[in-house]
């Protein structure tokens, strides 16, 4: 847990063309389609890609007539894919059941989230963290733009820190089949990580370890919605006790009580009540009132007081504080979702 400064950690990022990202884009873009004709969408989407084939699975209850399957092909190649999938859809409306409890004002399941944030950055978040997501989106870009015509889209990054100071980044990059090792490594030094970092030559770099990495996505490896939890969060600084994020509507308190987490973690570090702060909140499944709401500062210290008059942790109050209704979601399922200064639990109030 991640309060005071530790000597050494290690946080990862990947590329969107990995494919558990893929299912991650695929399921939050079902779910920005639906909300985009009725807000009050109820969707648990989930997504399994292996090998040519993609099932699209899961419980949505919505007003919107959605092509699924040409949603999906549509997702694929606009990440960078060009190979066609065999697609399978069994999606059902959301079990009465859940309903019941959540059309009420209830939490859509019991759970415990947490939220994060610190000073050490503009975002917000650790430097680690910041710093491996700038890997993974800078080869998406160095990719679209054409500045390296050979990588592919599926890739990863990994960066260590140790006493604050960056100790090794790690570069894996899928690419075409006839460029060498050592171009490879030379080019992205160039222009993927000495923009990023003061001096490469003081840092560990490792590029594309096994030697080779042609095959990406869904050829190599089979993706799965949520498999990328920490990616998504705190890289595993902090712990992570709710379900994933994506493919959730935001009655699912896996979800947006995390964001509020986020949302309250940020607004007291950013006001000065703390250099660090670990929210905390848990909710039984039908119940509006969370059974515990926790906020420790960087000693380990209760400042729960500094929130409990200010942020509402019900799931109704949450979703209309933070207005998450909105088809907003396929951004988040790539890169994290938080330190994006755009997204609603990132703002900071006066």
């Amino acid at each position: 847990m991640i309060l005071s400064n530790p000597k050494v950690y290690t946080v990862e990022s990947v590329t969107s063309g990995h494919p558990d990202k893929v299912c991650d884009q695929i399921s939050d873009a079902i779910l920005d389609e639906c909300l985009k004709v009725d807000p009050k969408t109820r969707a648990g989407a989930e997504v399994l890609g292996s090998h040519g084939l993609l099932v699209l699975g899961g419980e949505i209850t919505t007003s919107a007539k959605i092509d699924f399957e040409k949603l999906a092909r549509d997702i694929y190649t606009d990440i960078g894919y060009k190979e066609d999938l065999k697609i399978i859809t069994q999606i059902v409306q959301q079990s009465p059941d859940i309903a019941q409890g959540v059309d009420t004002g209830g939490a859509g399941d019991q759970g415990i989230m947490y939220g994060y944030a610190t000073d050490e950055t503009e975002e917000f978040l650790p430097k680690g963290i910041v710093l491996v997501h700038k890997l993974t989106y800078g080869l998406e870009n160095l990719r679209k733009k054409g500045e390296i015509p050979w990588l592919g889209p599926d890739g990863k990054a990994q960066v260590t820190i140790e006493d604050g100071e960056i100790k090794t980044i790690l570069v894996s990059c899928q690419h075409d089949e006839e460029v060498s090792q050592e171009e490879i490594r030379k080019t992205l030094i160039e222009k993927l990580i000495a923009p990023l970092v003061e001096d490469v030559s003081k840092i560990e770099v490792l590029i594309n370890p096994t030697g080779k990495f042609v095959q990406g996505g869904f050829e190599a490896d089979a993706g799965l919605t949520g498999r990328k939890i920490m990616v998504d969060t705190y890289g595993g600084l902090i712990p992570h006790g709710g379900g994933c994020f994506s493919g959730k509507d935001p009655t699912k308190v896996d979800r947006s009580a995390a964001y509020m987490c986020r949302f309250a973690a940020k607004n007291l570090v950013a006001r000065g009540a703390a250099k660090k702060c670990l929210m905390s909140v848990a909710y039984a499944i039908g119940r509006a009132e969370p059974v515990m709401i926790e906020a420790l500062n960087e000693n380990g210290e209760s400042i729960a007081n500094e929130i409990r008059d200010k942020y509402d942790f019900r799931p109704k109050a949450i979703i209309e504080r933070l207005n998450l209704q909105a088809p907003i979601y396929r951004q988040t399922a790539a890169y994290g979702h938080f330190g994006k200064p755009d997204l609603p639990w990132e703002k900071i109030e006066s």
